[in-house]
């Protein structure tokens, strides 16, 4: 049986091929499609075989408990919820802090729960959206939401009772400052604020803040477990004990009780000490080396003459592939010839394809060459007439 030799967390080890659970030396190591696709790791298997399992719907499993309670102390709150996903932790919020209709959510119109959570907000609670374009092209101010709100009791309102920020978005980050003066603006309104926070990890490793200073802004928050921190399954929604209370109620009327779940809360726990870190401000994690070679990156396609459709602020690249005059599905095809997963011009940069990056980067060098020797060049017949706006995951 072929072997695989693999180095993690200062230790060698020899794997069977068949074992998965050996993060950059599997298929994560040349995946950049998205954060997602980050792999589980031995240590993480490791964690999987002495975790517990005991069922989380009597709120009796020692190991996905002190996850949750771990979380929500890093964060600065009172309790935490395991669910399956981003979509799910932020539709629990929304159905725990709307309380009575009419309501209205704001939110950025780029954000995730307007554009990938397949219309969950207007389905599971009858709220109203309203999405708001930032200014500055970045993020929501404080400006941009007093332009929009609906503050007032006429009978032909639906008043704003949430604020839905995104953190990162696109991977730019929201300063703390802007969280900051927002925050006190909706507690004066009495509007709740909730985070979708699925890589606030990031904007705390770039330098951006704590996540408890964060964390501080908003009366919820969610977190992703299976994004840039490599676990397999799961986010935590962190809140007051009040709503979180709410929220697992609402969690078990759509589905997601879990009875065993230290199979996953294990590995998820693991990622949160290894990738994140072990403080609030993600002390000892490896997040900050991805945002090193996210710059990387991003210099090897401006040497080339390159521009981006966002900055690169942690650990996406956004290529302006129309001023390369290369169609998505040309880089993706260059990226396949050269062993890479890509997804159009939104490269996303985790930890493993840093811990791989020596096999990466001259692969991606030759392929931004590739993109630049062709710019100008005649197009391969007409390009099929776009009808729509279509989502990022389509090329997946």
């Amino acid at each position: 049986m072929k072997k695989v030799t693999i180095e993690q967390n200062g230790t060698t080890e020899t794997v069977g091929a068949h074992n998965a659970w050996i993060g950059y030396a599997g298929a994560a190591g040349t995946d950049l499609r998205s954060d997602t696709m980050t792999t589980p790791t031995a240590s993480m298997l490791a964690a999987v075989q002495s975790c517990t399992l005991l069922d989380d719907v009597f709120m009796e499993d020692p190991t996905t408990m002190e996850l949750e309670a771990h979380c929500a102390a890093l964060a600065g709150k009172e309790a935490g919820l395991f669910v399956l996903s981003g979509t799910m932790g932020n539709q629990l919020a929304m159905r725990s802090l709307l309380v009575q209709p009419p309501y209205e959510v704001l939110t950025d119109h780029r954000s995730h729960i307007v554009k990938y959570e397949a219309g969950g907000v207007s389905s599971l609670t009858g709220a109203m959206l309203n999405t708001v374009v930032p200014k500055n092209g970045r993020y929501l101010t404080l400006e941009d939401i007093k332009a929009k709100i609906h503050l007032d009791d006429d009978v032909h309102t639906c008043p704003t009772r949430v604020i839905e920020l995104e953190n990162t978005l696109n991977g730019m980050i929201m300063p703390l400052e802007e969280c900051k003066r927002i925050s006190v603006f909706a507690r004066e309104h009495a509007i709740k604020l909730h985070c979708d926070g699925a890589r606030l990890w990031e904007a705390v490793a770039s330098g951006a803040g704590s996540l408890t200073e964060f964390a501080a802004c908003f009366d919820t928050v969610s977190l992703c477990f299976s994004k840039g921190l490599g676990a397999p399954v799961g986010s935590v929604l962190v809140g007051s004990k009040e709503v979180i209370k709410h929220a697992r109620w609402v969690r078990k009327s759509i589905g997601g009780g879990l009875r065993q779940p230290g199979v996953v809360t294990a590995a998820a726990r693991v990622g949160v000490d290894e990738t994140f870190g072990k403080g609030p401000n993600g002390e000892g994690g490896l997040l900050k080396e991805t945002h090193v070679l996210a710059k990387e990156i991003e210099k090897l396609w401006t040497d080339l003459g390159g521009k981006f459709a966002h900055p690169v602020e942690t650990n996406m690249v956004w290529l302006d592939l129309d001023d390369a005059g290369c169609p998505a599905a040309r880089i993706t095809e260059l990226g396949k010839e050269e062993g890479l997963k890509l997804a159009g011009n939104r490269l996303v940069i985790h930890y493993q394809i840093y811990q791989n990056r020596d096999y990466v980067m001259p692969r991606l060098e030759r392929i931004f060459k590739k993109v630049f020797q062709e710019k100008g060049a005649a197009p391969n017949g007409a390009a099929a007439e776009k009808i729509g706006e279509a989502s990022q995951y389509q090329s997946h």
